[in-house]
């Protein structure tokens, strides 16, 4: 998992898709985080994404980093713990304008049965579960 979470660092951007009903929604990141031995992500519990995971926590993420892409595929569960909000929100400190670990607002997610595999045009695959 601490490759994923390398690679992912390094694109700096990454696109998550989640489903809305029978339709894909892709848009961009850029949280990733390791806290208690797993993969988060952050968002806000008012947005459309937030709201799609909650009702399908199947998801995945793409990131390209020049030469190589990354895709982790898995569920993703939310967790209200104010330790894993916090851990977030202390390695992405800009967005403690936003988002507090105290709000209403502010939910992490966590990869649960992730399955990430690291391709490129000049080498084999790379699978990673976790």
């Amino acid at each position: 998992m601490q490759e994923v979470y390398e690679f992912l660092k390094k694109c700096g951007t990454y696109y998550l898709a989640t489903v809305d009903g029978d339709q894909p929604r892709v848009r961009p990141f850029g949280t990733v985080n390791v806290f208690d031995g797993k993969l988060y992500i952050q968002t806000g519990k008012i947005k459309p994404c937030a709201k799609q995971l909650y009702a399908n926590p199947k998801a995945e993420i793409c990131a390209f980093d020049g030469s190589a892409w990354i895709r982790v595929a898995g569920k993703l569960v939310p967790d209200e713990r104010r330790e894993a909000k916090a851990s977030m929100l202390d390695a992405y400190p800009n967005l403690r304008g936003m988002y507090s670990e105290d709000d209403d607002n502010t939910i992490v997610f966590y990869f649960e049965d992730a399955t990430a595999t690291i391709s490129s045009f000049a080498a084999a695959p790379k699978t990673i579960e976790f």
